[in-house]
């Protein structure tokens, strides 16, 4: 008990910070929490092995084994004082529902949680969880796109909309962008772009592309696609 209690004013105090708690430290989570710290975010770490919080032990503001699907725990550990919390847990769907539920009734103000499949997800929605994240979902039309078209990158903002990075098509080079007529005849907006000095700007009605340069392009998925095959 001593133990919790001493892991609870060190949340506590990180809490207080920017800051946020991640419950379960697989591989997303462990990814997630490592990205908030290089960020400059303080990470409370949660999991039930020890071997895993022993490895992030000092890679984390805190890390700690615990059962999270425990009311007693979550409060011992001042889980409910933190503004965000991210439920990481996929190989136990159970817990992560009971984690949830425990989350909501603490009344943390912002829950995200990741669901391994729809009806995973569907019930952590009927919970009322605030955001569910299917990151091997994702990940899969992520690169479906990108194996599919010729974009560089890209990242669905909604569901039919994109950003896509491509390199500027050969029609565009040495004229303006207002000249270009992209909007008009192409449904998508060129948001910004990559000159060959490698610095990225805010693309303006009167930038000049030239060749090898790089695009970030806004707007409907199918559209953006389309401009991504353009040379």
């Amino acid at each position: 008990m001593t133990r919790f209690l001493s892991f609870g004013q060190d949340a506590r105090r990180i809490a207080e910070a920017d800051s946020v708690a991640v419950i379960g430290l697989g591989r997303f989570g462990t990814s997630l929490a490592l990205e908030l710290m290089d960020s400059g975010t303080d990470v409370l770490g949660v999991d039930a092995d020890e071997a895993v919080v022993q490895a992030l032990n000092g890679a984390l503001t805190q890390v700690v084994r615990a059962d999270s699907t425990r009311m007693d725990v979550l409060q011992q550990l001042a889980i409910g004082d933190f503004d965000r919390v991210v439920v990481a847990i996929g190989s136990d769907i159970t817990a992560s529902i009971l984690t949830a539920s425990l989350l909501l009734q603490l009344n943390v103000p912002v829950i995200w949680a990741k669901a391994v499949d729809e009806q995973h997800g569907a019930v952590l929605e009927q919970l009322g969880v605030h955001k569910v994240v299917y990151p091997e979902k994702d990940m899969g039309r992520r690169v479906a796109h990108l194996v599919r078209g010729a974009a560089a990158d890209y990242l669905e903002i909604d569901k039919g909309y994109a950003v896509v990075k491509t390199i500027a098509p050969q029609f565009l080079h040495g004229i303006t962008l207002t000249e270009g007529a992209v909007r008009r005849t192409h449904n998508v907006t060129i948001a910004a772009y990559r000159g060959v000095d490698g610095e990225w700007r805010n693309a303006q009605a009167d930038t000049v592309l030239g060749d090898g340069d790089v695009v970030l392009v806004v707007g409907p998925t199918r559209e953006v696609e389309r401009f991504a095959q353009l040379r």
